[in-house]
C-alpha cells in the first residue's frame, strides 16, 4: 500500500492473525458449549457416549414421575445402553406411581436386559418396581417386601367439636366426597375404602405372582405387609441373589453382556415442588420425604391409595422413631 512503511504492513499482519485466532478459538468454544448442552439435555444416555450400562436411581418417597419414566424410555431406546440397573433404595410411595414406574420397566426389559440392585429398602411399592425387572439383587441386610396398599384417614371433627366449629354440606348422595376428616368415618365409608383396598390389594399380589413365577399360596403367604431381610428374601422367593454390583454384573454376564462396559450414573430429576402448596410453600421432593420420615404420618399426606412401610419402631427411652 503507497504510503505504508514495512512497520505498518507487518502490524496489520499481525493484527489480522490474531482476529483469526480468537475467530478459531470463539467457534471451538461454541462447539463445546453445544455438545454440553447436548449431552445435559439427553441425561448422558448415550449422545456422545460409547456402549454402556445404564443406572438410573429410584429413591425416596415414589410418586407418578415422568421425568424418571422418560428416562426408563430413553435408555431402553438407546442403542448404546446394552443394559439397565434400576438402583432401588425406597419405602414406596402412591399405588399409582409405583404402576406407572412397574409398566415402564416391563416395557423396558422386553429391548434389553434390567436388573434391580436394592440398597438399603426395596419396600411397598419399592418392592413392586424391583419385582419388574428381570433379576433382583439385594444386601443380606436389606429390608425387602410389605407387600400391600393402605389409606389413612385423619379425622379432626372431635376437635372442631370442642372449638365450637361445624361444617354444614349439601351432597348428591351420602358416600359422596367421604371419608372426610371433617365428619366421623361411618361405616359404610369405611366398607367403602376396604373394598377398594382389597381390589389393590389383590392386583399387586397378581403383579408379584406374575413377576416372581410364584404360586398364589407361595405369595399370599408373605403378602401380610410383612417386611424381611434380604437374606430371608431370598430364601422366599422375593429376590435372586445377594450382593451389590458384582452380584448385578454376574447376572448381566448371563444375559451375553460385556461387564466391562462403563455404568453410567444417569442424573434423577431435578427436585420440584409438589404442586400448588409445593410452590407456595417452596418445599420440594427432598424435603418432602424428610417431612414425611420425621412426621411418621406418609401415608396422610400422600394423596390416593398407597402402598409405603412406614416402619415405626420404639424408642428405648419412650415414644417412636421412625425406622
Amino acid at each position: 500500500m503507497p504510503g505504508s512503511s514495512a512497520d505498518d504492513i507487518i502490524d496489520r499482519r499481525a493484527l489480522r492473525r490474531k482476529l483469526a485466532f480468537w475467530r478459531v478459538a470463539a467457534i471451538l468454544v461454541a462447539g463445546v458449549a453445544i455438545v454440553a448442552a447436548g449431552l445435559a439435555a439427553g441425561d448422558g444416555l448415550g449422545l456422545g457416549q460409547g456402549d454402556h450400562i445404564a443406572r438410573i436411581p429410584v429413591s425416596g418417597t415414589i410418586l407418578n414421575d415422568a421425568a424418571r419414566i422418560k428416562r426408563i424410555a430413553d435408555a431402553a431406546d438407546n442403542e448404546r445402553v446394552k443394559a439397565i440397573i434400576i438402583a432401588v433404595d425406597s419405602p414406596g410411595g402412591t399405588t399409582v406411581g409405583g404402576e406407572s414406574l412397574h409398566e415402564a420397566i416391563i416395557k423396558a426389559k422386553a429391548k434389553k436386559p434390567v436388573v434391580a440392585e436394592v440398597s438399603t429398602l426395596a419396600a411397598s411399592a419399592g418392592y413392586m418396581i424391583a419385582s419388574a425387572t428381570d433379576h433382583i439383587v439385594a444386601r443380606e441386610s436389606s429390608i425387602v417386601g410389605s407387600i400391600g396398599v393402605l389409606v389413612q384417614m385423619p379425622n379432626i371433627s372431635t376437635l372442631m367439636g370442642r372449638v365450637g366449629i361445624s361444617v354444614d354440606e349439601v351432597k348428591s348422595s351420602p358416600l359422596k366426597a367421604e371419608p372426610n376428616f371433617l365428619n366421623p368415618t361411618t361405616p359404610e365409608e369405611l366398607a367403602m375404602m376396604e373394598r377398594m383396598i382389597r381390589d389393590s390389594y389383590d392386583w399387586f399380589v397378581d403383579l408379584v405372582i406374575e413377576n416372581r413365577k410364584m404360586t398364589r399360596a407361595q405369595v399370599t403367604a408373605l403378602a401380610d405387609g410383612s417386611v424381611f431381610t434380604g437374606r430371608q428374601a431370598k430364601a422366599n422367593g422375593l429376590i435372586d441373589s445377594l450382593g451389590g454390583e458384582d452380584a448385578v454384573l454376574a447376572y448381566l454376564k448371563t444375559r451375553n453382556i460385556d461387564t466391562e462396559l462403563d455404568i453410567i450414573d444417569i442424573r434423577p430429576p431435578a427436585a420440584e415442588p409438589l404442586g400448588l402448596f409445593g410452590r407456595l410453600a417452596g418445599i420440594d421432593q427432598s424435603a418432602f420425604d424428610r417431612m414425611l420420615q420425621a412426621s411418621g404420618l406418609g401415608g396422610v399426606f400422600l394423596d390416593g391409595l398407597v402402598s409405603v412401610w412406614q416402619g415405626p419402631i420404639r424408642n428405648p427411652n419412650g415414644g417412636s422413631g421412625q425406622k
